[in-house]
């Protein structure tokens, strides 16, 4: 994920790459370059690792959404892994370019760019407009407070699919990330500094 500069910032040089490894599915081992970025830090392999696993009997086909994308790495292992499509909504112009160029490099037309503040583009989404999401990749800024409104915008305009998958990603010591009341925590864990945490949004028939 990214942390996100102030609207209208505009960078003056090109940030340097970085890499980060796909870790399963078609493109496993494949090395995906990713702007180095101050604050910004990919989800660490064995965190995917632990989140795929979960996710395994449900991404094959899923629509997926992966907000405050950063380098790209929960999209691209969905759609590594068999995801029908992702879309990745960032703020920063070069995170868009890069992932781009990357869907480019891996011959995949299954990614949806968005170049804008999670916030101010999910204001302006609506299940009417487009088709709603399988599985949500939600890994905000820390400390910002942000996963309470993201969660609400994605009930209340219709984005989430039926039976749909939340993943949240937040500082560790935050006890209650502020998702809504009747979602289903699944699957929660720590590694470090990171609280990770995978919601069923509705009742699932054989989880």
């Amino acid at each position: 994920m990214a942390r996100p500069t102030p609207r209208g910032n505009t960078r003056n040089s090109k940030a340097p790459l970085s890499t980060l490894r796909i870790i399963g599915g078609q493109w496993r081992g494949r090395k995906i370059p990713f702007p180095a970025i101050d604050g910004l830090r990919p989800t660490p392999d064995r965190v995917r690792e632990t989140l795929f696993n979960w996710l395994q009997p449900h991404i094959a086909g899923a629509r997926c959404l992966d907000l405050y994308t950063g380098s790209g790495a929960l999209g691209l292992e969905a759609l590594s892994r068999g995801a029908a499509s992702c879309t990745f909504v960032d703020r920063d112009s070069q995170v868009i370019r890069q992932l781009g160029e990357n869907l480019k490099l891996l011959n995949s037309s299954d990614g949806e760019l968005i170049h804008a503040s999670a916030d101010q583009w999910l204001s302006l989404q609506s299940g009417a407009q487009r088709k709603p999401f399988d599985i949500v990749f939600m890994d905000p800024p820390f400390n910002q407070g942000k996963v309470a409104g993201d969660c609400a915008a994605l009930v209340n305009n219709g984005l989430l699919a039926e039976k749909a998958i939340v993943y949240v990603e937040t500082e560790s010591r935050l006890a209650d990330p502020g998702t809504p009341a009747d979602w289903h925590e699944h699957r929660q864990k720590k590694a470090g500094q990171v609280s990770y945490r995978l919601y069923h949004t509705q009742p699932a028939d054989n989880t």
